[in-house]
């Protein structure tokens, strides 16, 4: 971890927070990441290796804990009361992406394993109420193998699936890798994109009923962009 070489607890701070990938893995953290393969989906472009020796770093200062899993078998990481004081860091870094970052995406930004990533944890599951309901989407824009995935949303839960579960679908959707990732920050509403035809929709009644929950804006998604030079998608 490289250092300032001053006593300023903000270079301190800084020296922590701002080494490459430490401020995504709080983020993945603080929204309930805790296996180390849900943490390897948020930093897709950091190796394995390079993401072990971050969390030993945040381990080492107090950050983040390991603990064994229930089966035993493996680790798993979860911030202490040092790293839940970053929440507010993270969300404040996201409110200011929001407002004043560049809207417009671009090819290198489309991420889907990342997307894929956020949707199942942002998703929300109890939108249908006690049943069980199957969300079938697919990407037209991608190539068959990433093409399709699968949401099992049951017990209030949600199960991200990348093969075909076996069970009926109840709800299925279909758009762009681009307007999905649009739709999830905020940019599109789910409104303009089913009017426009950048977000196709067949299921019963109450499966279409309940995507709005399913699909509610976050926090941050509420957040709408200050730039006066922003472009409408």
């Amino acid at each position: 971890m490289r250092s300032y070489g001053q006593f300023c607890p903000i270079a301190k701070t800084a020296e922590i927070f701002c080494e490459r990938w430490t401020a995504l893995i709080l983020r993945d953290l603080v929204a309930g990441a805790t296996r180390f393969s849900q943490l390897r989906r948020g930093v897709p472009l950091a190796s394995p290796t390079l993401l072990s020796r971050r969390l030993k770093e945040l381990e080492a200062e107090g950050i983040v804990e390991r603990r064994r899993s229930q089966r035993g078998a493996s680790w798993t990481y979860h911030l202490t009361p040092a790293g839940r004081e970053f929440a507010p860091i993270i969300e404040g870094l996201g409110i200011w992406g929001q407002r004043w970052s560049r809207r417009e995406l671009e090819k290198h930004e489309m991420d889907l394993t990342l997307l894929m990533w956020s949707l199942e944890v942002g998703v929300r599951p109890e939108a249908f109420g006690q049943r069980r309901c199957v969300v079938k989407l697919t990407f037209a824009d991608q190539p068959e193998g990433v093409r399709d995935w699968w949401f099992i949303n049951e017990d209030r839960r949600v199960e991200l699936c990348i093969e075909e579960p076996g069970v009926e679908v109840d709800l299925y959707l279909g758009t762009t890798l681009a307007d999905m990732i649009y739709l999830y920050r905020g940019d599109l509403s789910l409104a303009t994109a089913l009017g426009q035809g950048r977000l196709d929709v067949h299921g019963p009644a109450w499966a279409r009923h309940a995507l709005p929950r399913w699909l509610a804006p976050s926090r941050l998604s509420r957040e709408k962009s200050l730039r006066p030079d922003a472009v409408p998608v």
